[in-house]
């Protein structure tokens, strides 16, 4: 069914709970990440604290979205479990026992994403890691996420600069693939009238912004006429302006799981590309 992501949106009852659950997930997140593996599906996943309001839990997986919640229901009910002590309104509990109404409210806390980049939207979690083991590769690489969050100036703002992403999509995607290093990205809109930016890259985060800014920056200057305190433009004249704005804009990532952690983009490019070139030698 192809590659997909998500952006689940969990309403925390008072600032306080947003702290406490900044404390308590990191260590639960090995368990998480054994379920991820068990349900070997999900290329990437984090969760991060948007605001004392806001909790968020981000991924790219493979298929459909029911499943994945009902295989996390299953494999890592207890996390959610410990979440929703701090969410409003939660579903029946525990979530192991009631994995239709888990799926069902994160379905309703779904925030669907304005476009999504995948730098290989054909191949699946297990085809990667197959591939991977058979070429015996494990890549010397370091995967990275990048959380940011644009405030626009308005409403109005907010949505010209969602009008603005949407007509963009295949633009977005061609530059994105000439970068490089971005394995997925997405702009996702979010609570007062802010923006996210999420993508998992290859560091490092300097080269990463510079590459980043010289093929895609174009599309940030036309995002900046709509964001609050932003840096000067063009970005590519102005990269160390770049690079402190996206900085200080970041969110940092609670547990970040990746699947194939040492494999860069290119390091997946090249494994795809001797894998067809050994099935066309083969007829």
């Amino acid at each position: 069914m192809g590659q997909n992501h998500f952006t689940v949106s969990f309403p925390l009852k008072a600032p306080a709970d947003a702290k406490a659950l900044a404390e308590q997930l990191p260590p639960m997140m090995p368990a998480l990440f054994q379920a991820a593996d068990t349900i070997g599906t999900i290329h990437s996943s984090r969760f991060t604290i948007l605001s004392e309001k806001t909790l968020l839990f981000l991924g790219d997986f493979d298929g459909d979205f029911t499943q994945l919640m009902t295989d996390l229901a299953k494999h890592a009910g207890q996390v959610f479990d410990a979440i929703y002590q701090h969410v409003e309104n939660p579903p029946a509990t525990p979530v192991a026992d009631n994995a239709n109404a888990f799926v069902e409210w994160t379905a309703d806390h779904l925030i669907h994403p304005l476009n999504l980049y995948t730098a290989y939207p054909d191949v699946t979690v297990k085809e990667i890691k197959a591939l991977a083991a058979a070429a015996d590769v494990s890549g010397g690489g370091e995967q990275l996420p990048f959380l940011v969050i644009l405030p626009t100036k308005s409403r109005l703002a907010f949505i010209e600069t969602q009008l603005l992403l949407r007509a963009r999509g295949r633009g977005l995607t061609k530059d994105l693939d000439t970068v490089g290093t971005p394995h997925f990205a997405q702009f996702v809109p979010l609570e007062d009238n802010q923006i996210g930016f999420f993508t998992v890259y290859d560091g490092s985060f300097d080269k990463y912004i510079a590459d980043f800014t010289k093929n895609i920056g174009q599309v940030f200057d036309l995002l900046f006429k709509f964001t609050k305190n932003a840096p000067p433009s063009p970005c590519r004249k102005h990269l160390q302006e770049f690079i402190d704005f996206a900085a200080g804009a970041s969110r940092v990532p609670i547990g970040f799981y990746q699947a194939y952690p040492g494999l860069s983009v290119q390091d997946i490019h090249a494994l795809i590309a001797d894998s067809k070139a050994q099935s066309a030698s083969a007829r």
